[in-house]
């Protein structure tokens, strides 16, 4: 979860998250940085918006909430499927560090 930790904090601050600075904040909190784990995790944020993952995070925490509410009559306009399947990919291959 460090790991999480330390990609969030180099977003916020608006620097690269990167192999380089991963280990270095991993490093800064006197813990040992697990390269694999590092790797995987570049790697994967690589194809992820941050800003627009951590928008849908916000939203799925609020879905339970709305799932006791009644639907409502119209639907909002649909993902085309393509760019749900990329989305999905991409968080699977993140999901895949929690092991």
């Amino acid at each position: 979860m460090e790991y999480i930790y330390a990609a969030l904090l180099l977003h916020k601050m608006g620097k690269p998250v990167n192999e380089e600075n991963l280990t270095s904040v991993v490093k800064a909190t006197g813990s040992d940085p697990d390269t694999v784990k590092i790797k995987a995790l570049a790697s994967a944020l690589s194809e992820v918006n941050i800003d627009e993952a951590l928008k849908n995070a916000a939203t799925m925490a609020a879905a339970p909430a709305a799932a006791a509410a009644p639907a409502p009559a119209a639907k909002a306009e649909e993902k085309p499927k393509e760019e749900e399947k990329k989305e999905e990919e991409a968080l699977q291959g993140l999901a895949s560090l929690f092991g």
